[in-house]
Formats: structure tokens, C-alpha cells, sequence
């Protein structure tokens, strides 16, 4: 019969609670109390010793990353590539999704998914700085996404403005005036979409091209999502030659909902997307996009927060590295 948590209890002679405190590394608790709590552990064969070791060592080798969805394929591919980079360093990954639900993300901070691992890697997008700061407790964290965005906290960042002013730029440069957004809402600023937002709308008036909030579709940021975005103008009416969708997800949506209509792309709307997923190349039409440097973005999150694990006690500057993008060109928006 499996050893459990009141056998621990029992031999330890404390409290139940007592043991779930010892487990999930609860601060205020006495040494001497502690140390019974782990040689019962040890001498019952708990978790197969595994959170003894790791309560006596202070040292799981494993790093958590909270992200809100893996079905959503620029999150997946990231993720890889955060369990490669963390591999390589001796650490393993453990994997929680948030479903973009604030209580989920705050347990995630606090909880038992927290002390299995030695730091964090966060994609927040419901909870604030402030939240995340309170709830965050004093093992490492280490941001990703543009959702929160403070001083105080560790980070790495993609170019969203540039980037998008970049699509943009090549869409006008192409001869295209009225370029549909397709995953933002009319005076969005902050997070992904507003600052991809603003970037397009910085490229427009470099271009002398007026920004019509009408061909500013908001939507989910997923293929179903880039289609019905794609139909609504369609069926609106609005002229437009281009769409941009926010992600790759949404632009292959509309790329699929403009040749389902007999729209020619690029011919008659040229297609473009953000984050270079391993779709984009193949997609027919293949889909011009921005590669916002997904590999650079998990090597030096992974570095910085093991970093921050390894040098626990030393006073680090807050560091807030920008990783570099790249626009590829394909047959969408040639």
C-alpha cells in the first residue's frame, strides 16, 4: 500500500498539516519540527524520497514555465525550445497552463507547482505587476510576453513594435493601401496586440497613409478566430488589400477564409502573420511573416533565470534584453 502524507504525520508525531506545510516549503516553521517531518519522509519512502532530497539540497534542477495554452502553436514552439535551452544546462521543464485565468496564474506563483521547481518562467496575461510581485514569493522569475511590463522585474521582449512597423512597411511597399489588422481592438496600446498596433500605425504615417479604424478587426488570437475576423470584413464590405493578422494562427485563418470566398492571395489580398510558426512555410500560399527570434527569446530567458538560481544571494541588476526579428518573405505578401 502506497506510504501517504498521514503516515508521514504519524511517525513524524505532528499534524497533517504540519506535514503539507514541510512539503510545500512553508517559511515559518522550526527547524527541529522540519527535520522530524524529513526523516519520516526518508524512513517511509515518501514520493520515493524525491522531496526530501530536494527539501534538504534547496535544489529541485527544474524550472517551471506557465504559459496560457500549448494547442496555441506559437506557445508550443516556444516551449521546445525552452526545454532545449534548459537541457542543455543541466535543468528540466516542468509545464503548467493558465488558460489566461488569473486564479490559475497566481496558484501557479504560490503553489505546490511553485516549490518543485527551483524558478520560473512566466507568460502572464491576467494578472498585473503588482499582483505577480506580491504572489511571486523570492524564488527566481523571469517574464516573457509584453502583457506586464515593469521595472522591477525581470524580462525578455520581443521587438512588437518595430517588427510590426516593419510588415507594414513591406505590405506598403508592395503597392497595398487599405491593410485589414486582424486581433486587436480600436485604441489598444499595451500588451502584443496594442504594441503591434501602434507599430503598424507608425508605419502608415511614415507613409503618409491614414489610419482607417475601421479596418481594425478584434478577434481571438487562433486560426477560427483569423477567419470569422476575415469574414466580418468581407461581408462588411470595407475595402482592403492586405491583412495582418497579429499571429500566425489568425493569418493562416484568413489566408483559408479568403481562398474558401475565391479571393486571390496575393493577387487581389496579400497575406501576412507574426512569429514565423512551422506552418507559416508551409501554408499554400506560403505566409510572409515576422520571426520574432523565438530561439534567442528561450536561450536568454532560460540563461538569465538560471543565472538568477545559481546566484541566489548576489544583488543582479534587473535585466530586460530585447531579442532580435527578422521579416520573412513569402509567396502570401511577396
Amino acid at each position: 500500500m502506497a506510504v501517504t502524507m498521514n503516515d508521514v504525520a504519524r511517525v513524524a508525531g505532528v499534524s497533517l498539516k504540519t506535514v503539507s506545510n514541510v512539503i510545500n516549503n512553508y517559511e515559518f516553521i522550526r527547524p527541529a519540527t522540519k527535520q522530524r517531518v524529513l526523516d519520516a519522509i526518508d524512513e517511509l519512502g515518501y514520493e520515493a524520497n524525491l522531496t526530501a532530497r530536494s527539501l534538504r539540497s534547496g535544489k529541485t534542477s527544474m524550472i517551471g514555465l506557465v504559459l496560457a495554452d500549448l494547442s496555441i502553436p506559437y506557445y508550443a514552439e516556444l516551449a521546445s525550445d525552452i526545454m532545449k535551452a534548459a537541457w542543455a544546462r543541466g535543468y528540466r521543464v516542468l509545464v503548467e497552463q493558465s488558460g489566461n485565468e488569473p486564479e490559475h496564474e497566481k496558484a501557479a506563483l504560490q503553489g505546490q507547482f511553485r516549490t518543485l521547481t527551483d524558478g520560473l518562467l512566466f507568460i502572464p496575461l491576467a494578472l498585473d505587476a503588482e499582483q505577480i510581485i506580491h504572489a511571486a514569493g523570492k524564488k527566481p522569475l523571469v517574464l516573457l510576453g509584453e502583457y506586464v511590463q515593469d521595472p522591477r522585474l525581470d524580462m525578455v521582449l520581443i521587438q512588437n513594435h518595430q517588427a510590426a512597423a516593419a510588415v507594414t512597411a513591406h505590405l506598403l511597399a508592395g503597392g497595398r493601401r487599405r491593410i485589414a489588422v486582424i486581433g486587436a481592438h480600436d485604441g489598444d496600446t499595451t500588451g502584443s496586440n496594442g504594441l503591434r498596433l501602434e507599430g503598424y500605425k507608425a508605419a502608415l504615417a511614415d507613409a503618409g497613409v491614414t489610419y482607417d479604424p475601421a479596418l481594425v478587426i478584434d478577434c481571438d488570437w487562433r486560426r477560427d478566430g483569423g477567419a470569422e475576423a476575415t469574414a466580418r470584413l468581407l461581408d462588411s464590405g470595407v475595402d482592403f488589400d492586405a491583412v495582418f493578422g497579429l499571429n500566425d494562427a489568425l493569418a493562416l485563418g484568413a489566408l483559408h477564409e479568403l481562398l474558401v470566398r475565391g479571393r486571390k492571395v496575393p493577387e487581389e489580398i496579400a497575406v501576412a502573420g507574426f512569429d514565423d510558426i512551422d506552418e507559416a512555410k508551409f501554408a499554400s500560399p506560403s505566409l510572409t511573416t515576422v520571426a520574432p527570434g523565438r530561439t534567442e527569446i528561450a536561450e536568454r530567458a532560460v540563461e538569465l533565470l538560471i543565472n538568477r538560481i545559481e546566484n541566489k544571494d548576489a544583488a543582479l541588476d534587473v535585466q530586460q534584453p530585447e531579442a532580435a526579428f527578422e521579416l520573412r518573405i513569402r509567396q502570401s505578401a511577396p
